[in-house]
């Protein structure tokens, strides 16, 4: 089996920072590239912030924040990623801007290296075709906020080796995360069972089941789920799962993974969720109040 001792992560925003930090956390060399130096640094500094609330709150020593710095090594060029062992893709999800990258890495990165890909959605196999080794290519889907979430859901393909798949199973456990096994279908395990849920929920509120809040507290409350599906879909963002529904719905052609009219709506004006000030709930009140008006 390789052994893995150098970890390249393309993109630095949400996931891929989270990823670039676990990594650098567990004890391995990371380069993390990005397309412009000021998304480079808006990245290492969530980094550095992440790590130092978690010194704050006794998790880690000074020192080890220190050391998994050291470790970590930010960069514009795509050339750092040539002595990678393993690259793990989270750049924006576009299947034509992720084929382009990977054909761009494929002549620079050493020939026996792991390519992943952190879609949550998007076929590993098309993905992979974009290089000249897709035996050596997997899914390694990582969960927001990285540095917090257990799982990891790694995906093989029919052509995917099986010392690949070890390999990045091993290499996901390295990280203190819990993996695992998943065929090459869209959404993979989790999405393909919380979209559905997900759309069901507005679904309901459309038909006047419940209110928003109702719906949330139902769930929380019924079935002890951490948060409700609205309050979920705003964490996610609506325009991330809207994304997403179109990508499953095109594979499976379900009505379960269809988006319904209110989503869409909600996303054409603007309402995106948390990362836009609103969404299914406003937040720029002392707490979330809840966005209880049909579009």
């Amino acid at each position: 089996m390789a052994k893995i001792k150098r970890v390249g992560v393309l993109g630095c925003g949400l996931m891929g920072s989270g990823i670039a930090q676990v990594s650098a956390q567990a004890g391995f060399d990371t380069v993390v590239v990005e397309v412009g130096q000021k998304f480079l640094d808006k990245g290492l500094a969530g980094i550095d912030k992440s790590l130092g609330k978690f010194v704050e709150k006794g998790k880690l020593s000074a020192e080890d924040k220190k050391a998994s710095l050291s470790r970590l090594h930010g960069s514009v060029s795509l050339n750092d990623l040539a002595n990678c062992d393993i690259v793990i893709e989270a750049i924006t999800e576009n299947p034509q801007a992720k084929k382009e990258t990977y054909t761009a890495i494929d002549s620079i990165v050493k020939k026996e290296a792991i390519f992943a890909s952190n879609t949550s959605s998007l076929t590993i196999t098309e993905l992979s075709m974009a290089t000249a080794r897709p035996k050596q290519f997997v899914g390694l889907h990582f969960f927001n906020p990285v540095p917090l979430m257990k799982l990891v859901e790694v995906v093989r393909t029919i052509l995917t080796s099986d010392e690949t798949f070890t390999t990045a199973f091993e290499f996901a456990k390295s990280l203190g995360k819990d993996p695992v096994s998943c065929r090459d279908n869209s959404g993979f395990i989790v999405n393909r069972l919380l979209v559905p849920y997900l759309l069901d929920a507005i679904r309901a509120y459309e038909e006047g089941v419940g209110s928003i809040e109702d719906i949330d507290k139902a769930m929380q409350l019924g079935c002890g789920y951490p948060m409700g599906p609205f309050t979920l879909l705003d964490f996610v963002g609506l325009d991330t799962t809207y994304f997403i529904t179109d990508v499953m719905f095109n594979e499976y052609r379900e009505k379960r993974f269809a988006s319904p009219a209110l989503l869409r709506k909600m996303v054409l004006a603007g309402r995106f969720g948390r990362k836009s000030g609103g969404g299914f709930y406003d937040y720029a009140g002392e707490k979330p109040m809840a966005f209880d008006k049909k579009v």
